[in-house]
């Protein structure tokens, strides 16, 4: 097991006057600091084109917000942190600025004794992923000779294939792949990283998974939200490059992966990787068939009538963006040959709920051969709940009670709500103080990003230039196109349509 020290350091947030640095990251370095996670020796150096002094930063920043109302806040802890957030104003695009960023990260390095030490993070558009990184480097801020400079950034990783080679090229040419820290925050949540735990820590789990007692194995990310306010950047990403290409492909990765030699980073992103190279490309004549896309329709939800996408504000009135996308593939090994995969992603489904499904193949012999044994006679299924009601779930059959073999599905829970003293970090502080550490083992790495682009891209590339290959539409609310219900061909087996709450009954649920 690797053992990381806590070393002093600068964290560097540009982008700081926005969104995500407001309600996420300084939030979260902040709980890091309270439970006394942070060296002593820290500061946070909060850097945009806002005009802000120091004091206005940490009034607009932290001290405005309600972070005491953490359990973990104390009035005295907020006012110790906000004497570590000072703020410089610049133009991110102007190289010659950046001159007052190394005047005041000396002047920081110096004060707080820090040693060099440095992490910029990128709360910022894409765009400036490689503009930024060049002026650091043309004042010397990318590397320093006694302390470590290390470089987070967010996605999206690249907009196809050749821009996310385009951009891990330039930001190699800056930092060391090593220093080079690409945050999901799915892969923050406690439940995926319990998933590596799950697999290999378990005799009753380990020696089934593979092709030989697993059905088939599907991953559901959903939000009953639209694209809020947001559908002029939606409607040159969309569900495919939004989520699918990222998020669900980094938990296909830790479900299917082989056992890694040891619980690092390295070992941990050579397995992702191979199972990247193992996962077979969609041939651009088979992607009507394995891949579905959808836009959500204007519908009523609870008795309020709910807007299509093509009416939101900022998109096209002719758009062929996905808002719904699901896809069936293989990965073709020893472990997981003729298992298929089923994932989706959508907007505007019926509740916000993200899951991962095993489904067991069903016994060589079905013992109780009556008709309504058979009908009660469900696949095995473990159901690991990422958000919300995060927890995993077991559904067997039982006997009924009574002088007959009747078979009925129960179902064996757990949740971590019910670790009444469990402190569950949230994503961004746990992958936060990774980053701290130098640990990336959470962190996407340069070639996953690459070789899940080439998974992905003549999927993409087949829906651009195809125009025979239909976008269909779905009611806002429901679970999208019935069209993806025929990616599951086994006609004894369906999508499981999760509700909010972890349960093995999805026929009566509250959404």
């Amino acid at each position: 097991m690797q053992t990381f020290k806590i070393e002093p350091l600068i964290i560097v947030i540009f982008g700081a006057s926005g969104d995500l640095a407001r309600r996420k990251l300084i939030p979260a370095i902040y709980d890091l600091f309270s439970r006394g996670l942070l060296p002593k020796n820290f500061a946070l150096l909060g850097v945009g084109r806002t005009k802000y002094t120091d004091d206005q930063f940490r009034q607009e920043s932290f001290l405005g917000n309600n972070f005491l109302d953490n359990p973990a806040g104390t009035e005295d802890a907020g006012s110790d942190f906000s004497n570590h957030l000072f703020y410089q104003a610049l133009d991110t695009s102007d190289v010659a600025q950046y001159e007052l960023l190394k005047s005041r990260l000396d002047q920081l390095d110096q004060n707080f004794n820090t040693k060099g030490n440095c992490i910029f993070y990128l709360s910022t558009p894409p765009s400036l992923y490689g503009t930024i990184p060049a002026a650091l480097a043309a004042h010397g801020l990318h590397q320093h000779p006694s302390g470590f400079r290390r470089l987070v950034i967010e996605k999206p990783f690249g907009y196809d294939l050749v821009s996310a080679v385009k951009l891990n090229r330039t930001l190699r040419g800056y930092f060391l792949e090593d220093n080079i820290f690409r945050i999901d925050h799915y892969l923050g949540k406690e439940t995926v990283q319990n998933l590596l735990v799950t697999r290999f820590s378990n005799g009753i789990f380990e020696p089934l998974w593979n092709r030989n007692y697993i059905q088939h194995i599907e991953i559901t990310s959903a939000e009953d939200i639209g694209v809020e306010g947001r559908g002029g950047y939606y409607d040159s990403s969309g569900a495919m490059r939004d989520m699918l290409q990222n998020h669900l492909l980094q938990l296909v990765a830790l479900v299917a992966m082989e056992p890694p030699i040891a619980p690092t980073a390295t070992a941990i992103r050579s397995e992702k990787n191979k199972l990247f190279q193992s996962m077979m490309e969609v041939p651009s004549a088979q992607v009507r068939q394995v891949a579905i896309r959808g836009q959500y329709l204007q519908s009523h939800i609870r008795g309020k009538v709910v807007r299509g996408y093509r009416e939101e504000p900022g998109v096209d009135e002719k758009s062929r963006t996905e808002t719904f996308a699901a896809l069936k593939f293989s990965i073709e090994n020893w472990r997981w040959s003729g298992v298929p995969f089923y994932i989706r992603t959508g907007k505007r489904l019926p509740t916000r709920v993200a899951e991962i499904t095993i489904t067991f193949r069903k016994p060589p012999q079905r013992l109780f051969r009556s008709e309504t044994d058979l009908m009660n006679q469900a696949n095995n299924q473990l159901v690991i709940r990422i958000q919300p009601d995060e927890g995993l779930l077991l559904n067997f059959a039982v006997k009924k009670p009574g002088d007959s073999f009747l078979a009925s599905n129960v179902g064996m829970d757990f949740r971590y709500s019910e670790l009444g003293d469990a402190d569950i970090p949230e994503a961004y502080e746990r992958l936060l103080l990774d980053c701290i550490k130098g640990d990336s083992t959470l962190f996407a790495h340069g070639e996953s990003v690459e070789l899940s682009w080439r998974f992905i891209d003549p999927i993409l590339q087949a829906w651009q230039h195809d125009p025979e290959i239909p976008i269909y539409g779905y009611p806002a609310g429901s679970w999208g196109p019935i069209e993806a219900d025929g990616l599951i061909e086994d006609t004894d087996l369906k999508w499981r349509n999760p509700c909010r709450r972890l349960t093995s009954d999805t026929n009566f649920c509250e959404l």
